[in-house]
């Protein structure tokens, strides 16, 4: 079946241009069918400059944009005919099978909580996203969805992640990490501390214990878990020290002629180097929690990072993520009714 993702046009850094360029180079890739929602006739412009050969195309019409400067919450609410709402609803209508938006991530997340809903038995969804590591890739999750979360929160982002984990790398198992300040249990603030014997009496949950911010580019473990305020910190600190690090590179290399012969011989270690820490090849981060694929991209998205995001949507469309997490939820809803169940009869 051909997976069909909804692309906010108007989302994004740099104008509907960069989106569909990216949106049609993502879908010809996948084998996927794409529907650009927005301005129609900016959209038909920006089209007008792009290969679509091959590629089936749908231009879907929005009459308004949710730009940054707006209040998400209000703005979902007040303007309902936005580019991110269109879209969302597409998915509701059964029309699409994911949504992508570089647009605010604010009201991607109010507008797929409105019109999508929470997963049965999520108390509040996840923003989740790959950072590079030595050993391949760590999910680090929550992003910024939930900044100020209840311990039970983390818990629940823990299972989402374990769920997207396992389907989309096929990592059974996954190990899994609290972020603190130090490994010892009793290290943290007390959000920490009141989650991590929360995660440890999680018997389905591989929880190895808390990690320190190095054990996160170090690979420790699968899945790292915290509240979103120090997750998007976190995150976009290592954006700022991987660019910090090639452009320190590039300054090096460059500054004497051996350096610039030695650079030349090397320069598919520098280009295999560049790939793993460019963001646009990660593309985007899965909103978890929500009944839907849906995808926030960076507000700085090239057309590249926008290919790479439609590839996240495909996948969680593909692996069936928010089912994934609503029968986990389930399971563990009736696993704990027949323990209390057991325990009254006792």
């Amino acid at each position: 079946m051909t997976i069909r993702i909804a692309v906010d046009a108007m989302g994004g850094d740099y104008g509907p241009a960069v989106i569909v360029d990216g949106a049609v180079a993502g879908a010809r890739a996948q084998g996927a069918k794409v529907l650009l929602v927005g301005n129609v006739a900016e959209i038909r412009t920006a089209l007008s400059g792009v290969d679509t050969a091959g590629v089936d195309v749908e231009v879907v019409e929005a009459a308004d944009v949710i730009t940054m400067d707006d209040h998400p919450a209000q703005a979902v609410r007040r303007k309902p005919q936005s580019s991110i709402n269109v879209a969302l609803r597409l998915i509701a209508e059964g029309r699409a099978d994911a949504v992508v938006s570089a647009g605010n991530s604010g009201a991607v997340m109010a507008a797929s909580l409105l019109v999508l809903g929470r997963v049965k038995g999520i108390d509040r969804p996840a923003i989740a996203s790959y950072i590079p590591t030595i050993k391949g890739k760590t999910l680090l999750l929550d992003l910024g969805a939930v900044t100020d979360p209840k311990p039970s929160n983390l818990v629940q982002f823990a299972e989402m992640g374990q769920v997207y984990v396992e389907r989309i790398l096929n990592v059974r198992n996954p190990t899994i990490g609290l972020l603190s300040n130090g490994e010892e249990p009793t290290k943290g603030n007390a959000l920490v501390q009141q989650v991590h014997p929360l995660l440890a009496a999680e018997n389905d949950l591989n929880f190895v214990g808390n990690v320190e911010g190095k054990d996160v580019v170090m690979g420790t473990v699968d899945i790292v878990v915290t509240d979103g305020f120090t997750g998007n910190v976190a995150l976009k600190t290592a954006e700022g020290v991987a660019t910090f690090l090639m452009e320190l590179m590039r300054e090096e290399i460059t500054s004497t002629i051996p350096r610039k012969l030695a650079a030349y011989v090397l320069r598919p270690a520098f280009r295999s180097m560049r790939s793993k820490l460019d963001y646009a090849e990660i593309g985007g981060a899965p909103l978890l929690g929500v009944n839907g694929a849906v995808i926030i991209a960076h507000g700085r998205s090239s057309a590249r990072a926008i290919e790479s995001a439609l590839l996240v949507g495909v996948r969680a469309a593909q692996f069936d993520l928010a089912g994934g997490i609503a029968e986990r939820i389930a399971t563990n809803s009736a696993n704990s009714s027949d323990t209390l169940a057991k325990t009254t009869i006792a």
